[in-house]
């Protein structure tokens, strides 16, 4: 899509590890000279997204246990969002560590890092759900940014702080790099006028401030690192602000690895081109095959625990402690004994029985190979969440 020619912001010239190079600064939102353009077909993709979204809220109010999907497709975000960065965790490795938390196994460097947003993202939330916690703001960032980059890869980096020195995107030094965001001097001024288009109260679509936002943060890029995670988790804590979501249920981060080039490619013409149209029509898009997707999930996913709990009914000898363990098996589809122990509050001859039943009833199925220490997956169920979560092939 053809966009009219504006001015996104300016470059200045500023000096890093002896190198001139042009940072850019963006003027603030919304975009004008032109104003942005929503025609008869960005019109269209607005209208498929949002109702996409209304679907997939539905889907999340309908089915018994939203909890679930909540659980599910968390993880499923966080995950993705993380290797978008180059974390080398899979939604199997953070569900096999939560599983062996009875026993106190630390965590990768890869799969705690995901841990991380997961904890990054419930403390945002919670901070806006709450009377007396943080709105949509730099503080609110600054915080769940700091507990993001705990005790991981660039936890040295000045967490949770707005960054005092230069930073560049791409290449191997200042000199070379894809993309130079705002000198620290100009942070002041630019994040200040990010927080009041958050809040202001103009006619823009919500689903399309939310955006217009995550580019922005993109653009930006306050912090030294961690920039890609918050502006993706941004997009959740928006969708939730605006009431178009009342749960974290999309998975957006999945759209933008499957497209990486391209989503570059996009935040670079909004730069570089103004091409604001371009970027919200690949958003967009993004938002409703994603909300579709999820909602074509819930349905499989649900459709399938029904079929087996039918068939865990129908294994000779079946149990109450059998029963207790196969229904908190979609929030938990990795299991080892002592987990299971916790989670039905059951001797360890008891759960090894019900782990048995549910083995024979095509239910479970043991990864490790091992006489100890066995681990047992609900193979079906992950088979289907897990969908784009792998790690691509080295060639």
């Amino acid at each position: 899509m053809a966009s009219p020619k504006r001015v996104t912001g300016r470059f200045e010239r500023t000096s890093v590890g002896g190198e001139e190079v042009a940072a850019f600064i963006p003027k603030p939102l919304p975009p004008d000279r032109p104003a942005l353009l929503l025609d008869a077909a960005l019109t269209r993709r607005l209208r498929a997204a949002e109702t996409a979204l209304a679907r997939l809220e539905l889907a999340g109010e309908m089915v018994p246990s939203v909890d679930w999907f909540i659980y599910a497709f968390v993880r499923k975000e966080a995950v993705v969002s993380s290797q978008i960065e180059g974390t080398q965790a899979t939604l199997v490795d953070l569900l096999t560590f939560e599983a062996q938390g009875a026993v106190e196994t630390p965590p990768n460097a890869d799969v705690e890092e995901v841990c991380n947003y997961l904890d990054a993202l419930t403390l945002a939330r919670k901070e806006l759900a709450s009377p007396k916690g943080l709105p949509i703001s730099m503080r609110l960032l600054d915080k769940v940014h700091r507990r993001l980059m705990r005790g991981v890869r660039g936890a040295d980096r000045a967490p949770g702080e707005i960054r005092r020195t230069q930073n560049w995107i791409g290449g191997t030094r200042p000199g070379n790099a894809a993309y130079v965001p705002p000198p620290p001097h100009a942070l002041g001024d630019v994040l200040s006028a990010f927080e009041k288009y958050v809040h202001a109260d103009d006619a823009m679509p919500p689903l399309v401030r939310a955006g217009l936002l995550h580019v922005q943060f993109e653009t930006i890029h306050p912090y030294l690192d961690g920039n890609g995670r918050i502006g993706r988790l941004l997009v959740m804590l928006l969708l939730e602000h605006s009431k178009l979501l009342t749960k974290p249920l999309l998975y957006l981060s999945l759209f933008l690895k499957r497209h990486r080039d391209e989503y570059y490619r996009r935040l670079t013409a909004v730069r570089e081109g103004g091409d604001w149209e371009g970027w919200i029509a690949f958003f967009l898009d993004g938002v409703a095959t994603i909300a579709d997707e999820a909602v074509a999930s819930a349905r499989e996913l649900f459709a399938l625990v029904a079929e087996d709990r039918a068939r865990v009914l129908g294994q000779p000898g079946t149990s109450i402690v059998a029963l207790r363990l196969f229904e908190v098996l979609p929030r938990h589809p990795v299991v080892t004994v002592a987990s299971a122990m916790k989670l039905v509050e059951a001797t360890k001859p008891t759960v090894g029985k019900a782990i048995d039943l549910l083995v024979r009833a095509g239910v479970l199925v043991e990864t490790t190979g091992k006489k100890r220490d066995r681990s047992y997956v609900y193979d079906k169920y992950l088979e289907r969440l897990r969908v784009g979560t792998e790690l691509a092939r080295a060639r």
